[in-house]
């Protein structure tokens, strides 16, 4: 039975099915019922989804990885901004990416080349290890928790989830709380401006508090 399929097509077919199903609809069964196999063959090769997900990450991993590097004359923030808008370019091509991404465990050592480069650029330009891999980590959960949130508004670019509709959420909370009121454009729509908005912040608060300010 489990020859007839093979991890990487048990991968390629969860990632290609989530964007249908949404994290949630992504089962094993479903999954299996694509491969025209039975569920137990899955298990030969995952024994639980969470494997699944970890070898789904990886493999988004791998393909963002072919785009995650600056030109040769970038200076420590454009390899920071880099990693943060290749990464979320790549969790936006998949419906839940950035829930799939988040807290998985990758299943091979590929991801450490990219690694090794952004730290090498962050270390040349003076920042010590800690500080370094302190920036690229804080980038990273800042791009990931964005991502998420900006899903749930457009689950897939072109698409928008209707309950966050703004006009409608300014009514409902109506004139008591007019602030709160008010704060459903900055919530929810203009996210490509609100996440270079955020990169800027990020990298300015880096170079605040980085290695160069201390006495």
């Amino acid at each position: 039975m489990a020859s007839k399929i093979d991890p990487a097509q048990v991968t390629e077919t969860a990632l290609r099915l989530l964007n249908e199903t949404g994290l949630d609809g992504l089962t094993l069964r479903r999954i299996a019922k694509e491969l025209d196999v039975q569920a137990p063959a899955l298990y030969w090769h995952f024994a639980s989804k969470q494997a699944l997900l970890d070898a789904m990450a990886t493999e988004m991993f791998r393909r963002m990885a072919q785009d995650g590097r600056p030109g040769p004359d970038a200076d420590w923030p454009d390899w920071i901004t880099s990693a943060c808008r290749t990464l979320r370019r790549a969790l936006l091509g998949y419906r839940d990416g950035a829930k799939v991404f988040g807290g998985t465990h990758f299943t091979d050592t590929d991801h450490a080349g990219l690694l090794e480069a952004h730290l090498a650029a962050l270390v040349a330009a003076g920042f010590p290890l800690d500080d370094a891999v302190f920036a690229l980590s804080t980038g990273y959960a800042y791009t990931v928790g964005f991502v998420i949130e900006e899903q749930s508004v457009h689950p897939l670019p072109g698409e928008r989830d209707e309950r966050f509709d703004v006009a409608a959420r300014a009514e409902l909370i109506g004139p008591a709380h007019p602030l709160a009121a008010a704060a459903g454009a900055g919530l929810f729509t203009g996210f490509e401006e609100r996440f270079e908005r955020g990169l800027a912040v990020l990298v300015a608060g880096i170079a605040a508090t980085g290695p160069a300010t201390r006495p």
